[in-house]
């Protein structure tokens, strides 16, 4: 089989003793355009894999406060990657190998093997991996994950959950993955926050501030989204992605890791003990977060779930790198939610304030025919 011929990219700026990128790097090839340019071509059919948003870079207020926020926090990040790292652990011991989702995964994934290091001496292997909504996981990155680790046990990593919308889609791809190959994997997502209830392997489920969904690939190792277009990316080619080596001088990906983690032996103790609460507790994925989708969907007449982005996370997003049309929210006096209100003031996008939702604040995405008026 040719695809053996692929190997981990040299890319992006974390070491290779934190993650190995199982992506094809297209640093040199021209795939950004302007939002406006993009959301009207995803609109109109064009799958958003197939591009990628010109990089937002934030002004200095932004990226100052993305430090307060981050020492404000750091300690219930590291508790959250904690107490999911715990579960790792029981539930796969040394068998486990995280393959983290790119890009909002690649953290994550990171500081779990980390804090796996920290408290049990193991070093288990971590991959970033592309899957894309409606077009599933990379088969060939998996194919290369269980050669070189035929005895392994795969366990998927993101940051955390929306809608469910990635949850769905992994499970969906595992079903397809079974069926080709015979091969089991386990679709459990592991997230630092589920506030979407869709999976029972979380740190929490409060609708939190991760403080590196506040920026893009400058917290994410200098990756770009990934991209799967057929023009660049042959059948047995990894999904692909770009590393922006210009933006090194503002990348605080290693920064923000060691921060997090040296909040580890603060934070082991109590880790285990939630973890092992855990056991007992009666959970499950309900994907509860779909109700509060559904009621504002039909209450402001919205075409698409699409164009629905909820929890602190993917709002976050939308302002990035989409064209949002409002912001719903349900307590402008959040901590969470300072840098949300900095942006859409920036982008001057109206935040209306809705409490009746279980989520912080959801992102509302313009159609084409609002942009084009």
């Amino acid at each position: 089989m040719s695809m053996i011929t692929n190997q981990p990219a040299k890319m992006g700026s974390y070491s290779e003793d934190d993650v190995l990128f199982l992506l094809k790097d297209l640093s040199s090839i021209q795939l950004e355009d302007s939002t406006v340019n993009r959301e009207m071509r995803v609109q109109s059919g064009q799958h958003y894999s197939e591009s990628l948003p010109i990089e937002y870079q934030p002004p200095k207020e932004y990226v100052d406060l993305f430090w307060s926020t981050a020492n404000d926090y750091k300690s219930k990040v590291a508790l959250c990657v904690g107490i999911v790292a715990e579960q790792i652990y029981r539930n796969k011991g040394n068998q486990a190998i995280l393959v983290s989702l790119a890009r909002a995964g690649t953290p994550v994934g990171i500081l779990i093997k980390r804090y796996i290091k920290f408290r049990y001496g193991i070093s288990l292997p971590h991959y970033s991996v592309s899957i894309i909504r409606d077009r599933g996981i990379d088969e060939n990155a998996l194919h290369y994950i269980l050669k070189n680790h035929p005895e392994g046990n795969i366990q998927f990593v993101d940051g955390w959950t929306g809608k469910g919308a990635i949850s769905l889609e992994l499970t969906k791809a595992c079903g397809e993955f079974y069926e080709k190959y015979h091969i089991q994997l386990d679709d459990q997502l592991a997230v630092i926050a589920d506030p979407g209830q869709c999976t029972t392997l979380f740190g929490t489920r409060e609708d939190f501030l991760i403080p590196s969904a506040c920026l893009n690939s400058t917290v994410s190792g200098l990756v770009s989204r990934t991209v799967l277009n057929n023009n660049y990316i042959e059948k047995n080619d990894f999904h692909g992605a770009k590393y922006y080596r210009e933006l090194l001088p503002s990348d605080v990906s290693n920064d923000f890791i060691e921060l997090i983690a040296g909040e580890f032996s603060a934070i082991s103790q109590e880790a285990g003990k939630t973890a092992l609460q855990r056991v007992y507790e009666e959970l499950n994925a309900g994907f509860a977060g779909m109700q509060d989708v559904k009621t504002i969907q039909a209450e402001y007449e919205i075409g698409s779930t699409n164009y629905i982005k909820p929890g602190v996370g993917e709002t976050t997003r939308v302002l990035l790198r989409r064209v949002p049309w409002k912001i719903l929210m349900r307590d402008p006096s959040s901590p969470y939610v300072r840098h949300i209100l900095m942006l859409a003031e920036e982008k001057g996008v109206e935040v209306e304030i809705y409490p009746r939702m279980n989520y912080l604040c959801m992102g509302l995405i313009k159609s084409v025919k609002e942009i084009s008026k």
